[in-house]
C-alpha cells in the first residue's frame, strides 16, 4: 500500500432506519459513527468531497421493485460522490488521485478500483463531476446522441428543460448544430433562464395552455426529436409534431411518478407508423462506456462557458438529509450538492 497520512478510524454516514410512507421524516433516518478501514487488494479508500443527492434516491428508500435495489434498512446509502484517494491498494490509482464513484451518504468511502473513475480537478471544478459532468451529464449526453441519435440539422423538443438534465440536452443539441431547440418548462422565470441563459430558441410555460398548441407554435416546422423528461400531455404532443423518422428518447416521466391508478397512454400512437417514428426508453447505467468520450468533448464546452450549468450547494455531511429532503421540494436552482 502506498504511504499515506495517518487516517482517522471512523467517519459519519447516513442509515436508512425505515422505509418513508409518503414524504420522508428525519426519524426514518440517522447519521452514524462507523469504521473507516484499509481498502482490500484492488480497492482505494476515499475521503468523500462533494456528494450528490437525487430525486431517483426516493425510489431506492421504497421496497418496491425497480430498475435498481433498494436502499437495506440499518445499513449506508448509496449516491454519487467524489473524493481524494487517500490510502491505495490498487495498480492504476494513487494516493491524491480524485475519483468519482457511487457511494456517498458517508465521509470516507472504500471502493473496488474497477469502480472508480479518475477525474481531473484541474479540468473541472469537483462539484461538475457529480452534475454537468457527471451521471446527469452522461444521461444527457447518452439519451440524446445515442438512444435519439441526434444528428446536426435535427429540430429538438425537451420537456423539463430547466431541469439538470433537460437544460444540458438543449445545449448540447444547441453546440452539435440543431436546427431550433425547444423547451417546456412550469414557470415564465424557467422559460426565460431556457432561452437567455442556456440559448434555447424557444420555450413556453406547459401550465399557460395546451401543450401541442404550444408545441406547434414553437416548432411549426415539427420536430425530429423528443427528449421525454414528463410523459403525459408532453408525450402526446410531441408525437403530434413528430416529423418523418423522429426519434424519441424516453428518459423519465415525472408527471405520472405519483399517480395512485395508471395514466391512459398518448391517444395519437397510430401517428408513429405514418411518421415512421421510433420511441424508446433509455438508463444511463447502460451507456458508461460513454463517459470518456463524454468528458472529452464536454469538458472543453465548460471551461470555455459555452455550456452553461448552475449548482446549489449545502455544506455538511449533517446536512445531507436535508438537502435531499430539499431536492423533492424544489428548492434547488440546477443540481443539488452537499459539500463536505
Amino acid at each position: 500500500m502506498s504511504d499515506a497520512p495517518t487516517l482517522p478510524t471512523t467517519g459519519r454516514e447516513w442509515h436508512l432506519l425505515s422505509r418513508p410512507v409518503g414524504w420522508p421524516k428525519p426519524e426514518d433516518f440517522a447519521l452514524v459513527d462507523a469504521e473507516v478501514r484499509a481498502p482490500g487488494d484492488g480497492q482505494v479508500l476515499v475521503r468523500n468531497a462533494y456528494l450528490s443527492v437525487d430525486p431517483y434516491m426516493r425510489g431506492r428508500m421504497s421496497a418496491a421493485k425497480s430498475y435498481v435495489a433498494p436502499f437495506e434498512l440499518g445499513k449506508v446509502m448509496q449516491g454519487g460522490a467524489v473524493g481524494e484517494v487517500v490510502a491505495s491498494n490498487a495498480e492504476g490509482i494513487a494516493v491524491g488521485d480524485h475519483v468519482l464513484h457511487f457511494f456517498g451518504w458517508r465521509e470516507y468511502a472504500v471502493v473496488d478500483a474497477k469502480n472508480a473513475v479518475t477525474v481531473d480537478p484541474g479540468a473541472a471544478p469537483l462539484s461538475a463531476y457529480l452534475g454537468v459532468l457527471g451521471m446527469t451529464g452522461l444521461t444527457a449526453y447518452a439519451g440524446l446522441l445515442r438512444t435519439a441519435a441526434f444528428k446536426e440539422g435535427d429540430s429538438v423538443f425537451v420537456s423539463g428543460a430547466a431541469g439538470a438534465v433537460g437544460s444540458q440536452v438543449g445545449q448540447i443539441a444547441k453546440l452539435k448544430g440543431a436546427s431550433r431547440v425547444i423547451g417546456s418548462a412550469g414557470s415564465d422565470e424557467k422559460v426565460k433562464l431556457l432561452v437567455e441563459e442556456y440559448g434555447f430558441d424557444a420555450a413556453f410555460n406547459y401550465r399557460n395552455g395546451s401543450v401541442s398548441e404550444q408545441l406547434r407554435d414553437a416548432a411549426p416546422d415539427g420536430i425530429d426529436v423528443y427528449f421525454d423528461n414528463v410523459g403525459g400531455d408532453h408525450l402526446e404532443a410531441a408525437i403530434g409534431s413528430l416529423n418523418r423518422d423522429g426519434r424519441i428518447a424516453v428518459c423519465g416521466m415525472i408527471s405520472v411518478y405519483n399517480n395512485t391508478r395508471p395514466e391512459p397512454g398518448p391517444k395519437n400512437l397510430a401517428r408513429l407508423i405514418q411518421t415512421r417514428g421510433r420511441i424508446e426508453g433509455f438508463l444511463v447505467g447502460d451507456h458508461y462506456d460513454l463517459q470518456p468520450q463524454f468528458v472529452r468533448e464536454v469538458g472543453p464546452w465548460v471551461r470555455s462557458g459555452e455550456l452553461k450549468y448552475r449548482e446549489t450547494v449545502v455544506e455538511g455531511i449533517e446536512n445531507n438529509l436535508e438537502a435531499f429532503l430539499g431536492v423533492l421540494r424544489g428548492d434547488n436552482t440546477g443540481k443539488m450538492i452537499v459539500k463536505l
